[in-house]
């Protein structure tokens, strides 16, 4: 053999033997890591690397380790990060169709909530995401808020009247409690534990796990299930990751995205369920609001307003109402 065949030979079993460089994917997720969405996250990790055969080998950063939501949706919109697990309470600023998810009562329970999303209208809102960075892959759970406070049981509209509730900053939930007749303080969530103990507002609306796993029921004792909002959570991949995938990529990631979600579902009702009994144990008084359309029938100012705002979400909002 020839000096140039051999360093031929030898040039050819280099690249043959060479691995496949990985891709090596950022997520972001503000829970902790034993959290039902964190977990279906490592899942979702796991379920890429496994089937892409470490083509993808994606990394979730629990604990809102690498920014807060509004920082970490900027980065996946604009390919610092690949992938995240976002509330769409926060997303409204960015893509406006997602207001809609935020109207109280949108969505009669969670059942529908997930009929709605895994379908036309959950395609509706990934493609209004897609336009800006975003794609949604698949629609994470997160239950049903109710409110809670430190001063008495909330039964009727009337019950909320002048205490001081904090709401996520968006002037739809403020509209909400002021339509009850309640004082809206938006604020940051870890400020409410502090908040509600000395004083500074009377109470806060969130669900089962997040009330239990923030410690607010040691300083809230009155749980009143009004289910006035029922949000979808999106695992959202940045439009630059998505479009840099092969055909054959794209359908793993999709497809781990939708195992996530059903994952994330499963360990989401476990955990209200323990959520319930451990704030229940610690001396917290659950009331199941008996009259929901009373609170239903106080939203109207709500929706008159976003719609008159919003002319163009007005099918939206009635295509959801009428999904079966």
């Amino acid at each position: 053999m020839t000096f140039t065949k051999f360093a031929l030979s030898c040039a050819l079993a280099t690249l043959v033997a060479a691995p496949t460089v990985a891709e090596q994917w950022r997520g972001w997720n503000i829970h902790p890591k034993d959290y039902p969405n964190s977990v279906a996250l490592e899942g979702f990790a796991k379920e890429v690397a496994d089937k892409t055969e470490g083509r993808i080998e994606p990394e979730v950063y629990h604990n809102g380790v690498l920014g807060d939501q509004p920082d970490a949706i900027e980065q996946v919109r604009n390919g610092g990060l690949d992938f995240a697990n976002f509330n769409m309470g926060p997303m409204g600023q960015i893509v406006a169709a997602t207001n809609v998810l935020s109207l109280p009562f949108i969505f009669r329970d969670v059942d529908h909530m997930h009929t709605a999303m895994d379908g036309d209208i959950g395609r509706r809102f990934s493609d209004a995401l897609e336009a800006e960075g975003l794609v949604a892959l698949s629609w994470f759970d997160s239950g049903s808020r109710s409110f809670y406070n430190t001063k008495h049981p909330i039964k009727t509209p009337a019950d909320v009247k002048g205490l001081k509730f904090r709401v996520m900053n968006n002037d739809l939930y403020v509209n909400m409690v002021d339509q009850l007749g309640g004082n809206a303080t938006p604020m940051a969530y870890g400020e409410v534990y502090q908040s509600l103990k000395t004083g500074v507002i009377d109470g806060a609306e969130n669900n089962y796990p997040s009330f239990e796993s923030s410690n607010h029921y040691e300083v809230a004792k009155y749980y009143s299930i009004t289910n006035h909002l029922i949000m979808p959570e999106c695992l959202c991949i940045s439009t630059a990751s998505w479009d840099a995938l092969s055909d054959e990529d794209k359908a793993i990631v999709k497809a781990a995205a939708v195992n996530a979600a059903q994952e994330q579902r499963a360990l989401w009702a476990e955990r209200e369920k323990a959520s319930r009994a451990k704030v229940e144990a610690a001396g917290v008084s659950v009331n199941e609001v008996s009259d929901p359309k009373a609170f239903q029938a106080a939203m109207a100012p709500v929706y008159e307003g976003f719609i008159t705002a919003n002319p163009d979400l007005e099918a939206l909002i009635k295509d959801i109402q009428a999904t079966k």
